[in-house]
């Protein structure tokens, strides 16, 4: 209980400083605090490129400055905004189990394309590849629920079956999904764990979007979100706060309207 009293004051501590000093909101910032955004990983873990993103270290712990955790959190706003104005495709991408509510939320909201499982290879570099076995997928699906497969043998249809659902698991997220992304919105858990999908971005000239944490290079990413990024609490506050500066297209509205 000692701990738990000692870890609150110290959250209220620094969400009053920073209130103090960037004249922001405080009751925002002591949100921000509570649901977890501020905290970073141990300082030695801390990349040297995220130095700017930090406001102070307490016992060991990196304080993210919540201030430009904020600006992030707008500049997303603002850009995606656009993107949806210009009907561009947005790709999510939240691999790790803290993510998997907030991406499936959002992307639903938004009618966007998103990924919960392990990235394809190529999905960007080679899409015409990756998007044949898309296609092969949803054909394959969609025979066998309007029962095109009955005339095979049951051992031939389950075969069949155990091939949809090792693409159902692949391709989850992407049944709609028919062209080069626009962007990538990395959501989770260190952009390490992402290193393929930003190589084939940034060989193809597509932004990145991402909720960057202490251990994370924020090199090569054109909106960073610095926060805390494997966090439920975290993950999910900050894409609600997108969400609420998203405008929702009318074919955005029928489609979340008729979930």
């Amino acid at each position: 209980m000692d701990t738990e009293q000692n870890l609150n004051q110290q959250t209220e501590t620094v969400a009053k400083k920073e209130a103090e000093i960037f004249s922001v909101d405080s009751e925002l910032l002591k949100e921000m605090a509570e649901k977890g955004v501020m905290y970073g990983h141990r300082k030695q873990k801390t990349h040297p490129k995220f130095k700017p993103f930090i406001f102070t270290t307490r016992n060991d712990l990196e304080i993210i400055d919540l201030e430009k955790t904020l600006q992030g959190i707008n500049n997303v706003a603002e850009f995606l905004n656009k993107q949806i104005e210009e009907k561009r495709v947005i790709l999510l991408i939240g691999t790790q189990a803290a993510a998997w509510e907030a991406v499936n939320n959002f992307a639903k909201k938004f009618n966007f394309p998103f990924i919960k499982n392990k990235w394809i290879g190529g999905l960007i570099t080679n899409f015409k590849i990756v998007y044949q076995r898309i296609e092969h997928f949803r054909k394959m699906k969609s025979g066998m629920e309007q029962g095109a497969y009955d005339k095979y043998t049951k051992k031939e249809r389950v075969m069949m079956n155990k091939d949809i659902s090792r693409m159902q698991v692949m391709f989850y997220g992407l049944e709609n999904f028919t062209k080069v992304p626009d962007a990538l919105f990395i959501i989770d858990s260190s952009l390490k764990n992402h290193m393929t999908a930003i190589k084939e971005a940034h060989i193809a000239g597509i932004p990145i979007i991402g909720i960057i944490d202490s251990d994370d290079n924020p090199t090569g990413i054109a909106y960073p979100i610095p926060a805390n990024d494997h966090s439920k609490s975290s993950i999910n506050w900050i894409l609600e706060k997108i969400a609420q500066q998203i405008k929702i297209t009318n074919n955005q509205q029928s489609i979340t309207d008729n979930q």
